[in-house]
Protein backbone atom coordinates (compact mmCIF):
# COMPACT_ATOMS: atom_id res chain seq x y z
CA UNK A 1 0.00 0.00 0.00
CA UNK A 2 1.09 3.56 -0.72
CA UNK A 3 1.57 5.80 1.57
CA UNK A 4 -0.65 7.97 -0.16
CA UNK A 5 -3.50 5.53 0.05
CA UNK A 6 -2.53 5.06 4.00
CA UNK A 7 -2.95 8.55 4.98
CA UNK A 8 -6.02 8.63 2.61
CA UNK A 9 -7.54 5.99 4.87
CA UNK A 10 -6.14 7.15 7.88
CA UNK A 11 -8.59 10.78 7.22
CA UNK A 12 -11.59 8.71 6.75
CA UNK A 13 -11.24 6.96 9.94
CA UNK A 14 -10.38 10.15 11.79
CA UNK A 15 -13.52 11.37 10.02
CA UNK A 16 -15.96 9.04 11.38
CA UNK A 17 -14.38 9.05 15.22
CA UNK A 18 -15.01 12.41 14.78
CA UNK A 19 -18.75 12.10 13.49
CA UNK A 20 -18.92 9.03 16.54
CA UNK A 21 -18.12 11.72 18.86
CA UNK A 22 -19.70 14.47 17.93
CA UNK A 23 -23.34 12.06 17.79
CA UNK A 24 -22.35 10.70 21.40
CA UNK A 25 -22.05 14.45 22.42
CA UNK A 26 -25.47 14.84 21.27
CA UNK A 27 -27.32 12.10 22.86
CA UNK A 28 -24.77 12.52 26.24
CA UNK A 29 -26.24 16.37 26.92
CA UNK A 30 -29.38 16.88 28.82
CA UNK A 31 -31.90 14.65 29.14
CA UNK A 32 -32.67 11.55 26.85
CA UNK A 33 -35.67 11.79 24.64
CA UNK A 34 -37.08 8.10 24.34
CA UNK A 35 -38.07 7.17 20.94
CA UNK A 36 -41.25 5.80 20.85
CA UNK A 37 -43.69 4.45 18.27
CA UNK A 38 -46.80 6.11 17.19
CA UNK A 39 -49.06 3.07 17.96
CA UNK A 40 -47.25 2.85 21.77
CA UNK A 41 -48.25 6.67 22.09
CA UNK A 42 -51.89 6.16 21.04
CA UNK A 43 -51.61 4.01 23.84
CA UNK A 44 -50.53 6.17 26.47
CA UNK A 45 -53.42 9.11 24.84
CA UNK A 46 -55.85 6.11 25.95
CA UNK A 47 -54.81 5.35 28.72
CA UNK A 48 -54.33 9.36 29.80
CA UNK A 49 -58.19 9.46 28.78
CA UNK A 50 -59.28 6.08 30.49
CA UNK A 51 -57.67 7.59 33.72
CA UNK A 52 -59.49 10.64 33.48
CA UNK A 53 -62.72 8.71 32.41
CA UNK A 54 -62.10 6.82 35.31
CA UNK A 55 -61.75 10.32 37.89
CA UNK A 56 -65.15 10.83 36.93
CA UNK A 57 -66.91 7.61 37.14
CA UNK A 58 -65.39 6.54 40.67
CA UNK A 59 -66.76 9.46 42.09
CA UNK A 60 -70.25 8.04 43.92
CA UNK A 61 -73.33 8.50 42.50
CA UNK A 62 -75.60 9.99 44.88
CA UNK A 63 -79.07 9.39 44.28
CA UNK A 64 -80.38 12.70 46.68
CA UNK A 65 -84.33 13.65 47.27
CA UNK A 66 -84.42 17.91 47.74
CA UNK A 67 -84.57 17.97 50.94
CA UNK A 68 -84.66 21.13 53.41
CA UNK A 69 -80.86 21.97 55.12
CA UNK A 70 -80.04 22.38 58.48
CA UNK A 71 -80.71 26.16 59.53
CA UNK A 72 -80.74 25.47 63.38
CA UNK A 73 -79.16 28.74 64.58
CA UNK A 74 -75.90 28.40 67.09
CA UNK A 75 -77.26 30.39 69.68
CA UNK A 76 -81.41 30.75 71.43
CA UNK A 77 -82.79 34.12 73.25
CA UNK A 78 -84.99 32.88 75.73
CA UNK A 79 -89.19 34.08 75.43
CA UNK A 80 -91.62 34.45 78.01
CA UNK A 81 -93.05 30.71 78.22
CA UNK A 82 -90.32 28.57 77.38
CA UNK A 83 -88.67 25.84 78.78
CA UNK A 84 -85.32 24.43 78.34
CA UNK A 85 -87.70 21.25 76.78
CA UNK A 86 -89.33 23.23 74.66
CA UNK A 87 -86.39 24.75 73.42
CA UNK A 88 -84.99 21.43 72.79
CA UNK A 89 -88.37 20.10 70.93
CA UNK A 90 -88.47 22.74 68.66
CA UNK A 91 -85.09 22.70 67.39
CA UNK A 92 -84.77 18.43 67.68
CA UNK A 93 -82.19 18.60 70.65
CA UNK A 94 -81.09 16.82 73.45
CA UNK A 95 -81.67 19.11 76.32
CA UNK A 96 -79.23 17.39 77.71
CA UNK A 97 -76.91 18.58 75.08
CA UNK A 98 -78.29 22.42 75.65
CA UNK A 99 -77.79 21.61 79.78
CA UNK A 100 -74.21 20.55 79.68
CA UNK A 101 -73.20 23.18 76.81
CA UNK A 102 -74.49 26.09 79.03
CA UNK A 103 -73.62 24.57 82.17
CA UNK A 104 -77.37 24.56 83.59
CA UNK A 105 -78.26 22.90 86.82
CA UNK A 106 -81.43 23.20 87.22
CA UNK A 107 -83.49 21.93 83.97
CA UNK A 108 -86.68 23.27 85.09
CA UNK A 109 -85.65 27.02 85.32
CA UNK A 110 -84.21 29.09 82.51
CA UNK A 111 -83.97 33.42 82.76
CA UNK A 112 -85.78 34.80 80.05
CA UNK A 113 -83.59 37.26 77.95
CA UNK A 114 -80.78 34.41 78.35
CA UNK A 115 -79.00 33.64 75.06
CA UNK A 116 -78.55 29.67 74.95
CA UNK A 117 -76.05 28.17 72.87
CA UNK A 118 -77.32 25.06 70.94
CA UNK A 119 -75.05 22.46 70.08
CA UNK A 120 -73.86 22.43 66.51
CA UNK A 121 -75.15 20.37 64.10
CA UNK A 122 -73.28 17.20 62.63
CA UNK A 123 -71.22 17.67 59.64
CA UNK A 124 -71.84 14.91 56.36
CA UNK A 125 -70.31 12.49 55.33
CA UNK A 126 -68.51 12.41 51.69
CA UNK A 127 -67.81 9.13 50.04
CA UNK A 128 -64.89 9.08 48.47
CA UNK A 129 -63.58 7.04 45.86
CA UNK A 130 -59.83 6.24 44.81
CA UNK A 131 -58.70 5.70 41.35
CA UNK A 132 -55.63 3.74 41.42
CA UNK A 133 -52.80 3.44 38.13
CA UNK A 134 -49.21 2.66 37.88
CA UNK A 135 -47.21 5.06 36.41
CA UNK A 136 -45.44 5.23 33.18
CA UNK A 137 -42.41 3.57 33.09
CA UNK A 138 -40.67 4.41 29.99
CA UNK A 139 -36.62 2.93 29.71
CA UNK A 140 -33.87 5.55 28.95
CA UNK A 141 -31.67 4.55 26.22
CA UNK A 142 -27.93 4.34 26.99
CA UNK A 143 -25.62 6.58 25.06
CA UNK A 144 -23.26 5.19 22.41
CA UNK A 145 -19.60 4.33 23.89
CA UNK A 146 -16.98 5.75 21.60
CA UNK A 147 -12.98 4.20 21.53
CA UNK A 148 -9.93 4.82 19.79
CA UNK A 149 -8.78 1.93 17.19
CA UNK A 150 -5.61 1.24 15.76
CA UNK A 151 -6.14 0.74 11.91
CA UNK A 152 -6.82 -2.69 10.63
CA UNK A 153 -9.31 -4.26 8.49
CA UNK A 154 -10.85 -5.87 11.40
CA UNK A 155 -10.98 -2.50 12.59
CA UNK A 156 -12.59 -0.73 9.33
CA UNK A 157 -15.20 -3.50 9.39
CA UNK A 158 -16.28 -2.35 13.17
CA UNK A 159 -17.23 1.16 11.87
CA UNK A 160 -18.30 0.41 9.07
CA UNK A 161 -21.53 -1.58 11.18
CA UNK A 162 -21.06 1.52 14.14
CA UNK A 163 -22.14 4.00 11.06
CA UNK A 164 -24.96 1.26 9.83
CA UNK A 165 -26.22 1.73 13.53
CA UNK A 166 -26.20 5.34 13.34
CA UNK A 167 -28.25 5.46 10.29
CA UNK A 168 -30.76 3.42 11.98
CA UNK A 169 -32.68 4.67 15.30
CA UNK A 170 -33.51 2.28 17.76
CA UNK A 171 -37.14 1.98 18.81
CA UNK A 172 -37.74 1.01 22.35
CA UNK A 173 -40.86 -0.69 23.40
CA UNK A 174 -42.94 0.92 26.19
CA UNK A 175 -45.75 -0.56 28.62
CA UNK A 176 -48.81 -0.03 28.26
CA UNK A 177 -50.85 1.63 31.01
CA UNK A 178 -54.11 0.53 31.72
CA UNK A 179 -56.10 2.65 34.67
CA UNK A 180 -58.24 0.15 37.07
CA UNK A 181 -60.57 2.62 38.57
CA UNK A 182 -62.32 1.20 42.21
CA UNK A 183 -65.72 2.51 41.60
CA UNK A 184 -68.00 2.18 44.29
CA UNK A 185 -71.58 0.93 44.63
CA UNK A 186 -73.95 3.60 44.33
CA UNK A 187 -75.06 5.23 47.64
CA UNK A 188 -78.75 6.37 48.04
CA UNK A 189 -80.17 8.73 50.51
CA UNK A 190 -83.61 8.62 50.55
CA UNK A 191 -85.81 11.54 52.06
CA UNK A 192 -85.87 9.93 55.82
CA UNK A 193 -82.13 9.34 55.99
CA UNK A 194 -80.14 11.04 58.22
CA UNK A 195 -77.68 13.82 56.81
CA UNK A 196 -74.56 11.23 56.48
CA UNK A 197 -77.04 8.66 54.43
CA UNK A 198 -78.03 6.53 57.20
CA UNK A 199 -81.43 4.64 56.39
CA UNK A 200 -84.08 5.00 58.80
CA UNK A 201 -86.83 1.91 58.71
CA UNK A 202 -90.04 3.44 60.26
CA UNK A 203 -93.57 1.48 61.60
CA UNK A 204 -96.66 2.50 63.07
CA UNK A 205 -96.67 3.19 66.94
CA UNK A 206 -100.05 1.80 67.60
CA UNK A 207 -102.96 0.76 65.99
CA UNK A 208 -106.02 2.70 66.04
CA UNK A 209 -108.57 4.85 63.99
CA UNK A 210 -106.56 8.09 62.33
CA UNK A 211 -108.86 10.83 63.66
CA UNK A 212 -106.48 13.91 62.79
CA UNK A 213 -104.12 14.55 60.51
CA UNK A 214 -101.24 16.84 60.13
CA UNK A 215 -101.95 20.21 58.86
CA UNK A 216 -99.20 23.32 58.54
CA UNK A 217 -102.04 25.80 58.03
CA UNK A 218 -104.10 24.54 61.12
CA UNK A 219 -100.74 23.93 63.28
CA UNK A 220 -101.59 20.74 63.60
CA UNK A 221 -98.11 19.38 63.77
CA UNK A 222 -98.66 15.40 63.64
CA UNK A 223 -101.25 13.00 63.64
CA UNK A 224 -103.88 11.74 66.34
CA UNK A 225 -104.72 7.81 66.74
CA UNK A 226 -107.60 6.80 68.84
CA UNK A 227 -107.74 3.67 70.76
CA UNK A 228 -107.82 2.48 74.32
CA UNK A 229 -106.56 3.09 77.82
CA UNK A 230 -103.77 1.26 78.33
CA UNK A 231 -103.24 0.18 74.64
CA UNK A 232 -99.39 -0.28 73.87
CA UNK A 233 -96.90 2.51 72.37
CA UNK A 234 -94.16 1.37 70.45
CA UNK A 235 -90.99 3.38 69.03
CA UNK A 236 -91.19 3.33 65.12
CA UNK A 237 -87.62 3.29 64.61
CA UNK A 238 -84.53 2.89 67.07
CA UNK A 239 -82.98 5.10 68.80
CA UNK A 240 -82.52 7.19 71.95
CA UNK A 241 -84.80 8.45 74.61
CA UNK A 242 -83.96 12.07 75.32
CA UNK A 243 -87.11 13.00 76.95
CA UNK A 244 -89.55 10.84 79.68
CA UNK A 245 -92.09 13.27 81.57
CA UNK A 246 -94.53 16.03 81.65
CA UNK A 247 -92.58 18.82 81.23
CA UNK A 248 -94.43 20.23 78.00
CA UNK A 249 -97.97 21.77 77.90
CA UNK A 250 -100.32 20.05 75.97
CA UNK A 251 -98.63 16.76 75.53
CA UNK A 252 -99.36 15.46 78.94
CA UNK A 253 -97.34 12.29 79.75
CA UNK A 254 -94.95 12.10 76.73
CA UNK A 255 -91.83 10.08 75.35
CA UNK A 256 -89.08 11.70 72.94
CA UNK A 257 -87.29 9.90 70.78
CA UNK A 258 -84.18 10.83 68.87
CA UNK A 259 -83.26 8.62 65.83
CA UNK A 260 -80.25 10.59 64.58
CA UNK A 261 -78.77 13.71 63.93
CA UNK A 262 -81.45 14.60 61.49
CA UNK A 263 -84.96 12.98 62.87
CA UNK A 264 -87.38 12.74 66.30
CA UNK A 265 -90.77 11.17 67.20
CA UNK A 266 -92.65 11.99 69.91
CA UNK A 267 -95.53 10.14 71.90
CA UNK A 268 -98.08 12.27 73.29
CA UNK A 269 -100.85 11.81 75.57
CA UNK A 270 -99.62 8.41 77.63
CA UNK A 271 -101.00 7.57 80.78
CA UNK A 272 -97.85 5.04 81.53
CA UNK A 273 -94.47 5.87 80.48
CA UNK A 274 -91.99 2.83 80.12
CA UNK A 275 -89.39 4.07 79.50
CA UNK A 276 -86.26 6.20 80.90
CA UNK A 277 -83.97 9.57 79.22
CA UNK A 278 -80.87 8.38 77.83
CA UNK A 279 -82.38 4.35 77.56
CA UNK A 280 -81.79 3.08 73.93
CA UNK A 281 -84.75 1.26 72.23
CA UNK A 282 -85.50 -0.39 68.82
CA UNK A 283 -88.02 -0.64 66.48
CA UNK A 284 -91.12 -1.85 68.17
CA UNK A 285 -90.31 -1.76 71.40
CA UNK A 286 -92.61 -0.94 73.74
CA UNK A 287 -92.30 2.33 75.46
CA UNK A 288 -95.66 3.78 76.79
CA UNK A 289 -99.21 2.66 77.14
CA UNK A 290 -102.04 5.28 75.73
CA UNK A 291 -103.55 7.58 77.67
CA UNK A 292 -105.42 11.21 77.81
CA UNK A 293 -103.48 12.93 79.77
CA UNK A 294 -103.83 17.03 78.89
CA UNK A 295 -106.42 15.91 76.60
CA UNK A 296 -110.53 15.28 76.28
CA UNK A 297 -110.27 11.38 74.88
CA UNK A 298 -107.95 8.63 74.69
CA UNK A 299 -105.38 9.02 72.09
CA UNK A 300 -102.17 8.63 70.90
CA UNK A 301 -100.51 12.43 69.35
CA UNK A 302 -97.62 11.21 67.27
CA UNK A 303 -94.98 13.65 65.82
CA UNK A 304 -92.11 13.19 63.27
CA UNK A 305 -89.89 16.12 63.49
CA UNK A 306 -86.72 17.36 61.11
CA UNK A 307 -84.31 19.31 62.55
CA UNK A 308 -86.98 19.88 65.69
CA UNK A 309 -89.85 20.83 62.41
CA UNK A 310 -92.45 19.01 62.08
CA UNK A 311 -93.06 17.15 58.94
CA UNK A 312 -95.78 15.19 57.74
CA UNK A 313 -96.20 11.55 59.45
CA UNK A 314 -98.26 10.07 56.31
CA UNK A 315 -94.64 10.34 54.34
CA UNK A 316 -93.25 7.50 56.36
CA UNK A 317 -95.86 5.56 58.23
CA UNK A 318 -98.42 3.55 56.44
CA UNK A 319 -101.28 5.33 57.70
CA UNK A 320 -104.84 4.27 56.71
CA UNK A 321 -107.15 6.89 56.40
CA UNK A 322 -111.22 5.83 57.51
Amino acid sequence: MTLKKFTFRLQIIAIVVIAAALVAGCSSGGAHAPVVERGVEREIDSGAKLKKQAASVAAPAIKAVPRDKDVRPQTYMVQKGDTLYSIAFNYGLDYHEIAELNTIQNHGMIQVGKELRLPAAGTSAVAKSTVESKPLEIPVKSQPKVAQLPYTEQAMAQIEKMQEGLQKPEVMAVTKVQAKPEIRAEAKIDSNADEDGSPLEWSMPTSGRLISEFSETANRKGIDIAGKLGQAIVATSAGKVVYSGNGLRGYGKLIIIKHNKTYLSAYAHNDQLLVKEGQNVSKGQKIAEMGNTDTDQVRLHFEIRRFGKPVDPAKFLPLVKS
